[in-house]
């Protein structure tokens, strides 16, 4: 009997270049990734307004941190903006998903409500109608959001919420009130939906906080304990400028251990007065 050795090139020499193609496959799908999370972020950063509104007795500031591992980009928004009426109206949000399909709807939810705002005074309507016009679209993302106005003549913010995370309000005198009010169902869920409205007069000296997942929940912290922790940041820092708080707001974040992006929206009534300012921490 014959014994012969297996030859090598019908073995180890295709599974040597079997390894090769998949080695490149694997390196430009990851070049590919790369892009595209670069570019979310891009996308992201470049719909994020320049500027905040202010006016006398309002001070405005924000900031926004990229998800930690880069692969949860692209959702969350904040946003200001006069209405024709003399309010302001602010936004802060989070449209479901990641990568540049999150960075671009988030897009179109932003733009949408700011134009509906102009048209419908009560912040509830707004995001009513909001809600139709997302469901009628082409698309199975929805998104959180709270939306704003604020009269300056009567110093009365109304607010309003598609499932979004609850407001912080904190004042001056160590006052706190966290917002957990009734809210609607997330925006392009269910169509004819129904977005309760409070109010609340702004007077003295405070500070009205709010946030996005990002900042107060993760693996390592429950929603619950982010939000109390946002809460004692907010009191301990009510009087301060609002680019300031918003900063220590942002900086929640690191020890919830999240690995989604995070943005935080601050409006800072009473005390001294000086322009808006938007601050992005980690970019």
């Amino acid at each position: 009997m014959t014994w012969r050795r297996p030859t090598r090139s019908a073995s180890a020499d295709d599974l040597l270049a079997k390894l090769g193609r998949l080695t490149a496959q694997a390196r430009d799908r990851a070049e590919m990734h790369r892009a595209r999370v670069e570019l979310a972020e891009a996308l992201q950063r470049e719909m994020l307004p320049s500027a905040l509104p202010a006016l006398p007795g309002l001070r405005t500031a924000a900031g926004y941190q990229p998800a930690r591992d880069g692969l949860d980009i692209g959702g969350d928004w904040y946003d200001g903006f006069r209405l024709p009426d003399g309010t302001l109206g602010f936004s802060i949000g989070d449209a479901q998903g990641h990568d540049v399909e999150a960075a671009a709807f988030m897009g179109q939810v932003r733009i949408a409500l700011r134009a509906l705002a102009g048209a419908v005074a009560d912040p509830g309507e707004v995001l009513s109608r909001l809600n139709d016009l997302l469901f009628s679209m082409d698309t199975d993302l929805f998104a959180t959001c709270t939306f704003l106005r604020y009269d300056p003549g009567t110093q009365v913010l109304a607010s309003t919420r598609a499932g979004h995370i609850p407001t912080v309000f904190a004042t001056a005198g160590g006052g706190c009130l966290i917002d957990d009010a009734d809210c609607g169902i997330p925006l392009g869920v269910l169509p004819g939906q129904h977005y309760p409205v409070a109010r609340q007069r702004l007077s003295g000296t405070g500070a009205v906080v709010l946030v996005t997942d990002g900042v107060v929940e993760g693996p390592t912290f429950a929603l619950d304990d982010g939000l109390r922790e946002v809460a004692r940041v907010a009191v301990s820092g009510a009087a301060d400028p609002p680019e300031r708080l918003a900063a220590r707001v942002l900086g929640v974040s690191t020890h919830t251990g999240h690995a989604d992006d995070a943005a935080v929206l601050v409006l800072r009534h009473g005390g001294p007065q000086d322009g808006p300012r938007r601050l992005r921490a980690g970019g």
